[in-house]
């Protein structure tokens, strides 16, 4: 990777808000409550199997319209995140127990019952366990192949920096369709938004990825909203690119709590069709960039998409 002078990334008449109010939420920003049966019956499958879902446990705006059409992420290795990130709402601290080997099958039969083209696989931190969970990753990867053998995979993973040599590639020795790991924010940014994680080692575990194996598709997203600057983002982007990145999403950021980071802004919708079309400028074969997108939202329309313009690019479609 390339050296970078990071400029400063925030906008200087919004850095330090004396009172640390909030901008008020804009109506693009709004989402219905999850009322459908379609939503009952998905969140009913999740207690029956007794799995967690990053869409309950981050606060995701888009639960509602996810889980009414069946689709959900589910979060394994407990609920309990060895990091502290400022933007994100799962618990932190010591997880209280071992890994749940028998996880791996119930997030299988789910997957099954129901009935899903496209699942992703996210997971805490689990910084305590020697291959950072990712033996668990690459079983649950097994246990979906065999269970529901049409599904595509997409993981959603932790950095491993804290892993022992080899773990990235147990989990790419399982070979999910997707392989995607968020930058979540500029480097500027990360000492007090992802201060557990380093920027670059990010982007060389993604790099990496497609250097073990060049056929599997690599996605990585960030936040807007946190005091980056446009031009800091659009740097993102070449580093991204640097690293043969195939998926790039960007999404508003939203406060969970008080405690959190506070948002700097609502980014306009204006502005995030500006960055899709210099993603895609750059030579992103997919890019989600809206106010409500997630790493998962609409994670299934956006693979097949992803895939066939892979085709075109190879002239095979």
């Amino acid at each position: 990777m390339r050296d970078l002078k990071i400029p400063d990334q925030r906008h200087p008449e919004k850095a330090h808000r004396p009172d640390n109010a909030q901008p008020k939420k804009p109506d693009w920003i709004r989402v219905k409550a999850p009322v459908s049966a379609g939503y009952k019956e998905t969140r009913d499958i999740m207690r029956e199997h007794k799995l967690t879902t990053v869409c309950e446990e981050a606060g995701c705006p888009n639960v509602g319209e996810c889980w009414s059409q069946g689709h959900a992420t589910m979060m394994i290795m407990g609920e309990v995140c060895t990091r502290a990130c400022s933007f994100c709402n799962i618990a932190t601290g010591k997880p209280p127990e071992a890994l749940d080997v028998f996880e791996p099958g119930r997030v299988a039969d789910a997957v099954a019952k129901l009935g899903l083209n496209h699942v992703v696989i996210t997971s805490v931190d689990r910084d305590d366990v020697e291959d950072g969970g990712a033996e668990h990753f690459a079983m649950t990867i097994r246990a979906i192949r065999k269970r529901a053998p049409d599904t595509t995979i997409e993981i959603l993973t932790p950095d491993f920096l804290k892993s022992k040599p080899g773990s990235l590639e147990v989990v790419v020795d399982a070979r999910p369709d997707v392989f995607n790991h968020n930058l979540e924010t500029v480097p500027g940014l990360y000492p007090e938004v992802r201060p557990g994680a380093r920027y670059f080692h990010s982007l060389r575990l993604l790099q990496r990825v497609k250097e073990m194996d060049p056929s599997m598709f690599t996605k990585s997203g960030i936040m807007v909203g946190l005091g980056e600057d446009r031009q800091a983002v659009l740097q993102v982007m070449d580093d991204m690119r640097a690293a043969d990145i195939d998926f790039l999403t960007i999404g508003q950021y939203l406060q969970p709590t008080p405690k959190h980071h506070r948002v700097d802004r609502f980014v306009t919708p204006e502005e995030f069709a500006g960055y899709e079309k210099a993603a895609f400028g750059k030579g992103f074969l997919m890019v989600s960039a809206t106010p409500l997108t997630r790493s998962s939202y609409h994670a299934g329309d956006d693979f097949a998409r992803l895939r066939d313009a892979r085709q075109r690019k190879l002239g095979l479609a």
